[in-house]
């Protein structure tokens, strides 16, 4: 772990820099023995305290990652002892924390996770104050002004505040990502997978106002109603091409990124798509699937700000995914870029 000397010198060095904006989560991870039926008892084999949410994994695995920029946050907590908790841990890891409101009357969001090894996780989601956020309380001009390139928003469909809809036919998260943009920045947009009905109404307007999207393949298909898994689960990759381009027609204006397990369709405009595969990863190292795709969301945005060819970020990404995997919380499982570097130089996925 880095010490303060050694973080405020690191930082009188950096140029550039990346602004993580949206959900902050204390989670509490539980191990269990199995998943019980209704009234059945199982046990809690082993507990993880982590911090949570689009924003904190991606800010946190980019400083695991050893990026070069400058980090920092935006968004509310609760002015409590799991705010505080938040606040410590990205602090430590050498990000600004000056654009966290904390909010007297709301307690910081805070998840249970059960995680069954070898399963999906399931959340117990308390929105807290992540639910008040709002684009009134975060400046994006705050952040270009003081130099930042990249400007971070996720996760869309769990900020009400953001995502509601008003007369104007706008949203919060449309607004603040056009202000992001006029203020200079790069727009970068992240969703969470959920079964809200008006999923592709809420994300639609905030598409025009995103440089690069980067989700996956459940949350691409929600947005744009195409179908993109068969009745037996597997990937229908023709599907993956077209909602990519739907994504494109809707307004995103550099990149959409769509990830699944299996494999990445990067799609921009006036182009053909990049194809790349991920790595097999066997089963038994699989701790959790907890962030994974935080963290290859992480990854893209470090190489985005490198300025690294599509492939080369791509492969990296997988990796990032890969490495994931194998921590209990979301972001325990990040190395140091360079063993992504190495990784992905050994697999070599080949572009379509």
């Amino acid at each position: 772990m880095r010490t303060g000397e050694e973080v405020q010198h690191r930082d009188s060095r950096k140029k550039g820099g990346i602004v993580c904006a949206g959900n902050f989560i204390v989670d509490r991870v539980h191990t269990l023995s199995y998943w019980p039926e209704q009234g059945n008892l199982a046990h809690i084999l082993h507990q993880d305290l982590g911090v949570g949410g689009g924003a904190a994994n991606v800010v946190t695995d980019l400083a695991s990652l050893g990026f070069p920029g400058r980090l920092a946050v935006a968004g509310c907590i609760g002015a409590d002892q799991d705010g505080e908790i938040v606040k410590a841990r990205l602090a430590v890891a050498g990000v600004d924390v000056g654009g966290l409101t904390a909010l007297a009357d709301r307690v910081t969001a805070h998840t249970h996770v059960m995680n069954v090894p070898g399963q999906n996780r399931t959340f117990f989601y308390h929105g807290g104050a992540n639910d008040a956020v709002t684009d009134e309380l975060v400046s994006p001009a705050a952040f270009a002004k003081a130099g930042y390139r990249l400007f971070y928003l996720g996760y869309l469909m769990l900020l009400p505040g953001l995502d509601r809809i008003g007369p104007d036919g706008r949203s919060g998260a449309s607004r603040l990502l056009e202000a992001a943009r006029r203020a200079g920045l790069t727009t970068c947009v992240d969703f969470v997978s959920s079964e809200d009905p008006d999923f592709a109404a809420k994300v639609g307007v905030a598409l025009p106002f995103c440089d690069f999207l980067i989700i996956n393949e459940m949350e691409a298909g929600r947005a744009t109603g195409v179908t993109v898994r068969d009745a037996k689960g597997d990937l229908i990759e023709a599907g993956l091409l077209e909602a990519g381009e739907r994504l494109l027609g809707a307004g995103v204006a550099k990149g959409a990124i769509i990830h699944a397990p299996e494999i990445c369709f990067w799609f921009a405009s006036g182009a053909s798509p990049v194809m790349t595969r991920s790595r097999p990863v066997d089963p038994g190292d699989i701790v959790s699937t907890v962030g994974a795709g935080d963290a290859f969301c992480a990854a893209v945005l470090y190489g985005l700000h490198e300025n690294w060819p599509v492939e080369h970020i791509c492969a990296v990404a997988h990796a990032a995914a890969a490495r994931c995997l194998g921590g209990a919380t979301a972001t325990d499982g990040i190395p140091d870029i360079s063993v992504l570097l190495q990784e992905a130089t050994e697999t070599n996925p080949q572009p379509a």
